[in-house]
């Protein structure tokens, strides 16, 4: 019968790295730990609209009926109903169903501005009555103007002009 004498060695972790790197071997990995945690992510994002338009020039008038277009965008949030609304221009007594560009010496050259291509929905301001509505897409929608000089106006010579405020209520 063979009897057998096994001694165990037990040696701290740091002096087993150590005689690991003595003999060119990779120090022992400690066991990774992680731990984890969650967080809520918010934001309120309110209804809101842009407005901008290009000129609408009518070139030269001539006595003859003069159309013309101008385009104004509206970029409204995704959903966010809206109502385009042109008002009447700066013209004194100019009103949104008979507006006026102002020339020389205070001289009108009267216009008008409308909704459709056949020249029948007036443009104004009055919501439900004669703005032209729309809903947001997050995206810009240009939005037709059709802009009329009537013809046999003859006034002075001159250049006329006027200012319209686009007015987007949402």
């Amino acid at each position: 019968m063979k009897l057998s004498n096994t001694v165990k060695l037990v040696l701290p972790a740091a002096v087993l790295g150590f005689l690991a790197l003595g003999l060119g071997l990779a120090p022992p990995q400690a066991a990774a730990a992680t731990v984890t945690t969650t967080f809520g992510v918010t934001a309120s994002v309110g209804a809101t609209c842009l407005v901008s338009a290009t000129p609408m020039n009518f070139g030269s008038y001539t006595g003859l009926d003069d159309n013309v277009t101008s385009t104004v965008t509206v970029t409204c949030t995704n959903t966010t109903p809206y109502n385009l609304g042109l008002s009447a221009g700066l013209a004194s007594g100019a009103t949104v169903a008979s507006r006026d560009m102002t020339g020389p010496a205070g001289a009108l050259l009267g216009y008008e501005l409308f909704r459709d291509a056949g020249h029948t929905l007036n443009w104004g301001v009055t919501i439900g009555s004669d703005t032209e509505t729309g809903i947001g897409n997050g995206s810009a929608q240009g939005i037709t103007v059709y802009g009329q000089v009537p013809p046999s106006q003859y006034v002075a010579p001159g250049t006329y002009s006027d200012t319209i405020t686009a007015t987007v209520t949402y």
